[in-house]
């Protein structure tokens, strides 16, 4: 309804056409995201009754949820270049089903009961959950959009792709208005579920064209004043970045 709507009109024929072999993508990532942005609102008033029952401030909540953003951030700066390699060798619909599938723990725990144990055990899954999950499902669908629509169509699709994912947002977030907190999570383990099944079922692998070898970094593109402090690194940030040290090298050399 939202291609049609406000999108389709603006699109020439060729580009529906194209971007109607990405439905079965679309259709996943709207449901992935719903089944992520319906916990936004409820997941404040869950954690503040479990951590610190009858209280209007906590901060126990504020430091374990800082704690957590700092964990997800570096564990997802170190795995995302991993996630993305083994895409390349074995495939987007592979690597997707992983943090999708991971997804589905930490809401079905909150689906079940919301006491403090309970929560705990839903923080541990969360975190260590979103190294993966957090960005990669997104990363990989615009990875599985670059494979499948020509360079000239690309920036059109990535577009629409985010706009789907803002649309779940919004109607996640309304939903989430109507909905009780037990509600919620029932409702978000269950779009998870359907995403991956979803997913499994009908979207097609991805295209690669496994000729292309073009590095994420290569020497021409930094400069050469940045190549001379770091001589070391010259053979290094002319290949791919396909591991973790070399990732850390290039943000290395990347400091001023």
């Amino acid at each position: 309804l939202f291609l049609h709507l406000f999108v389709v009109p603006f699109l020439t024929m060729e580009e529906v056409t194209t971007f109607h072999g990405l439905g079965h993508l679309f259709m996943t990532i709207f449901l992935y995201g719903f089944s992520a942005f319906i916990v936004a609102p409820a997941i404040t008033d869950v954690s503040m009754a479990a951590l610190c029952p009858g209280k209007d401030e906590c901060s126990l909540a504020i430091y374990l949820s800082g704690f957590q953003q700092a964990i997800t951030g570096v564990g997802s700066l170190m795995m995302m270049p991993l996630v993305g390699s083994l895409s390349d060798k074995h495939g987007r619909k592979s690597l997707l089903t992983l943090p999708m599938t991971l997804n589905i723990l930490p809401l079905a725990t909150l689906a079940c009961s919301r006491g403090t144990t309970i929560f705990y055990i839903y923080y541990v899954l969360k975190t260590f959950t979103s190294i993966i999950c957090e960005g990669s499902v997104l990363c990989l669908a615009l990875a599985y959009v670059a494979d499948n629509v020509p360079e000239g169509q690309r920036a059109s699709a990535f577009g629409i792709l985010t706009g789907i994912a803002s649309c779940a947002f919004v109607c996640a977030t309304l939903c989430a208005r109507f909905l009780s907190t037990a509600a919620t999570f029932q409702v978000a383990t269950t779009m998870a579920v359907l995403s991956t099944v979803y997913m499994r079922l009908f979207l097609p692998d991805s295209i690669r064209d496994n000729s292309l070898a073009v590095p994420i970094v290569t020497s021409n593109k930094l400069s050469a004043a940045l190549l001379e402090d770091y001589p070391g690194h010259r053979n290094r940030i002319s290949r791919a970045i396909r591991s973790v040290r070399e990732m850390a090298s290039f943000m290395r050399s990347s400091v001023p």
